[in-house]
């Protein structure tokens, strides 16, 4: 790898680690006053136990090729094929793989931080980093080699990466940097969670629940999202030389989620009468997660229609959970869930000369299809059996006094504000 590549490659590492905390404030600021550290912990979990299950066995997992030591090919890499890489290390292209290893752990600690928003204001520290732990194992190391594992030559070797080809189809999966892997993966999982966690004191009472503690946190929030996104979807750019797509992933990005944040708003101003910071903020997210994977393979027009729909869907989905009943106390599901499934199949209709009204065949959708319902069914059912455990067990919501009372001080020792005269 040239060093202009790997300068850009430790470059996007860094933007996407800096997401994690961003996810932080965005959901500290969403939560309520009395929970908003024990829900910044959760991210801030993620980063050290995540990180390091990554590079112990997690990186082997997703390594999928046939002939590279794995257990089942396309499917299950060997987790103890090179236990704390050490191998890795002394290899003599250390240097890219090394980097690629770090890239990877930064997208398996978002994932991972992104589900905890479905159980603000109720879930145990230790419960939360126990089902985190077991469900970057059983789930997201393994997924992400389905989505992105390549053979020695570059061609896809994971089931889902391969999927079309293996089904004699024209075209294979377009997963660029994580609709499936990512953000349909952590939704599906956020559901679940919510489902087994339950209802918090006083839902579907909005009043009851209490006012996000902070808005300008919100803002701050989305803001380092969108800033670190950049990375997120260029990142694997990388890889090529001349840094080729570059620029129509940056432009993409930039385009869809402004028209995101359009979509979100007009919505909220249809619907409720009022436009709002935290409104806008979350159509922010809304539209980074529609076009992550498809950052590289659609024009900047489509880019902006698909900013636009996800916006306005997500704005009218986070509204469902009212109406069928699970808390889903951030909107993991109406806006990572949906606007994940939104982006990917969308590839299936817009995608540069392969989707069905670019292309002129069904093949693309097709496999996007498969690709979001196979991730989102395995996740959920994963994350519903490893929280049902937790919950029968150890326990994985905290007692209701303490959730009336508040999580932060009566079990972190700490509180968000601290007012003193």
């Amino acid at each position: 790898m040239a060093a202009g590549q790997l300068a850009w490659y430790i470059t996007a590492t860094a933007l996407v680690l800096f997401m994690t905390p961003g996810v932080a404030f965005f959901y500290g600021g969403l939560a309520r006053v009395k929970s908003m550290v024990n829900m910044m912990l959760l991210s801030l979990g993620a980063v050290g136990l995540i990180g390091v299950l990554w590079v112990l066995y997690g990186y082997n997992m997703g390594t999928v090729a046939a002939g590279e030591g794995n257990l089942i090919p396309g499917v299950l890499g060997n987790p103890f094929s090179d236990f704390g890489l050490g191998t890795l290390a002394a290899s003599e292209d250390a240097n890219d793989g090394l980097a690629a290893v770090a890239f990877g752990a930064t997208f398996a600690i978002i994932t991972v931080a992104l589900i905890s928003g479905a159980v603000a204001d109720r879930a145990k520290f230790g419960s939360w980093m126990l089902f985190a732990g077991i469900w970057a194992t059983l789930v997201y190391f393994p997924v992400q080699g389905w989505v992105w594992g390549l053979d020695a030559d570059g061609n896809p070797a994971g089931w889902i990466a391969a999927l079309g080809t293996n089904l004699g189809l024209s075209t294979d999966v377009i997963d660029y940097a994580g609709g499936t892997a990512v953000h349909i993966n952590a939704g599906a999982a956020a559901l679940a969670l919510a489902l087994v966690l339950g209802k918090r004191i006083g839902f579907p009472n909005v009043e009851k629940l209490g006012k996000p503690s902070s808005v300008p946190l919100v803002v701050i929030g989305a803001s380092i999202l969108f800033f670190g996104w950049f990375g997120f979807n260029g990142g694997a750019a990388a890889g090529d030389e001349a840094l080729s797509g570059l620029g129509l992933i940056t432009l993409n990005t930039l385009v869809a989620t402004a028209a995101a944040l359009l979509g979100w708003s007009i919505v909220d101003r249809l619907s409720k009468g009022r436009v709002t910071a935290t409104g806008a903020s979350s159509g922010v997210v809304a539209g980074l997660v529609a076009i992550t994977p498809s950052c590289a393979n659609l024009t900047p027009f489509w880019a902006i229609v698909l900013g636009l729909v996800a916006g306005a869907v997500s704005s009218l989905a986070v509204g469902l959970k009212y109406r069928w009943g699970y808390d889903d106390s951030l909107d993991v599901v109406g806006v990572h869930l949906v606007s994940g499934f939104i982006g990917t199949l969308w590839l299936g209709f817009f995608a540069t000369d392969t989707g069905l009204f670019t292309g002129g065949n069904l093949d693309q959708l097709t496999v996007q299809f498969l690709a979001a319902v196979s991730v989102a069914v395995y996740s959920f059912v994963m994350a519903y059996i490893i929280a049902i455990v937790i919950e029968k067990t150890i326990g994985f919501r905290v007692p209701k006094d303490i959730e009336l009372a508040g999580i932060d001080l009566r079990v972190h020792g700490e509180e968000g504000y601290a007012l003193t005269d």
